[in-house]
């Protein structure tokens, strides 16, 4: 082998070729430094050096097909008489402390894009931790400092990341879908460090999307004032739906303490779209039957259709008339859970109007929600909870998660 080939195929520069050596199936290639090298203090970078000694050091190449390949030199020793130091002298071709070349970690990372770290692992013959290391490195320089700068509308919500009641909070720029910030937890808190740097980055927000829930409106009108609020749409029909629920229980409570079975089984009919359900079963007519037996969810179970139609609107002047007639309905119904309701969307109106202005939402979130739940069972979860973040800020990068 010429000792071009060995630079230009393994990255490995200013050293000389000796010999190829075939051990158990491994190449081995035994290189020496180039005559006249210049020793330096790998501490300070003096040459005021002497030598002391040599030790022979083994570095982990890029593959030949299925062999294994390293790189094979002895490295001199010295003192440094400014620091006082002894160390080995520096390699041009590898990091300090790691037992491969810099080829071989850039073949891993750029496998973790297509692959799980098993089966680089497995394909390159050296640790799964061997390769957790690297990506993780990987990520960490990648996306430690996100560009914010550019940021106009961002979505931020909080993600359920195993049991216990572990959340994350993701911030999303809606953008280009990259997530520009993780923080643990779900509180007003958890959002300071994105504050700070988007500060610094001199941003101009224009919108933030999230949903009605207080530590993220407090946290986004005292830090981003200029910034239009949207409130979510996905969030507020989910929440309806909740309060839909828990009225139908009720109902059902009542039904029975008569000896009435009227409502059993209507859950999901009563949270489908009108255009989803399922004629060939009967549920328009199911649906109509239990709503003629209770007149509060009948009302309520209309409501909800005619909510729907809040973001249908050609304009935020008739938008707003729609829901201002929606809220005197909801609170004339004499129902409590719509009652309660309409005085909710009143105290946020401002931020449901604007959705005409900015229309957007947290759903891209939820794509990202489902990508993480994805790499989650396929790592059986994560020990190196700084990892998982790091994951998660290069998701949009990630495509094997989503393989078969």
């Amino acid at each position: 082998m010429s000792t071009s080939l060995l630079y230009h195929a393994f990255g490995v520069r200013g050293y000389r070729h000796l010999r190829t050596e075939f051990r158990a199936g491994e190449v081995r290639f035994i290189v020496e430094p180039d005559a006249g090298e210049v020793l330096r203090c790998p501490a300070c970078g003096s040459r005021d050096v002497v030598r002391r000694g040599l030790r022979w050091r083994a570095w982990r190449a890029v593959p030949i097909g299925r062999r294994p390949v390293w790189i094979e030199l002895p490295v001199p020793r010295v003192g440094c008489r400014r620091c006082g130091r002894v160390r080995q002298v520096k390699v041009s071709f590898a990091e300090d402390r790691r037992s491969y070349t810099r080829r071989f970690e850039r073949y891993a990372q750029e496998l973790c894009h297509v692959m799980t770290i098993q089966d680089v692992a497995d394909h390159l013959g050296v640790s799964w931790g061997t390769v957790k290391d690297i990506h993780k490195r990987y990520l960490r320089r990648r996306f430690s400092r996100p560009k914010l700068r550019h940021l106009k509308w961002i979505a931020i919500d909080e993600i359920s990341v195993g049991r216990g009641g572990r959340f994350v909070t993701v911030v999303l720029d809606l953008g280009s879908g990259a997530v520009v910030f993780v923080g643990q937890g779900r509180a007003a808190a958890t959002l300071q460090p994105f504050w700070r740097k988007l500060r610094r980055s001199r941003a101009r927000l224009e919108a933030v999307a999230t949903d009605m829930g207080p530590a993220y409106i407090a946290a986004v009108l005292d830090n981003v004032p200029e910034a239009t609020l949207v409130f979510d749409r996905f969030h507020v029909v989910k929440l309806y739906n909740e309060k839909l629920s828990d009225l139908r229980r009720d109902v059902q409570r009542e039904a029975e303490a008569m000896g009435k079975q009227v409502l059993k089984g209507i859950r999901w009919l009563l949270l489908k779209n009108p255009e989803n359900l399922d004629a060939s079963r009967d549920e328009p007519g199911r649906l109509a039957e239990a709503l003629k037996l209770n007149e509060p969810q009948a009302m309520a179970y209309y409501l909800k259709e005619d909510l729907r139609q809040f973001w249908e609107q050609p304009d935020q002047p008739t938008a707003r008339r729609v829901l201002a007639d929606w809220i005197a309905r909801a609170a004339a119904s004499g129902v409590r859970m719509l009652q309660s309701f309409a005085r909710t969307l009143e105290r946020h109106a401002y931020g449901l109007l604007a959705w005409y202005e900015h229309p957007i939402s947290t759903g891209p979130l939820e794509g990202v929600n489902n990508k993480i739940k994805t790499i989650q069972k396929r790592a059986y979860g994560f020990r190196d909870h700084e990892y998982f973040k790091w994951r998660i800020y290069g998701l949009h990068q990630t495509r094997h998660e989503l393989l078969g």
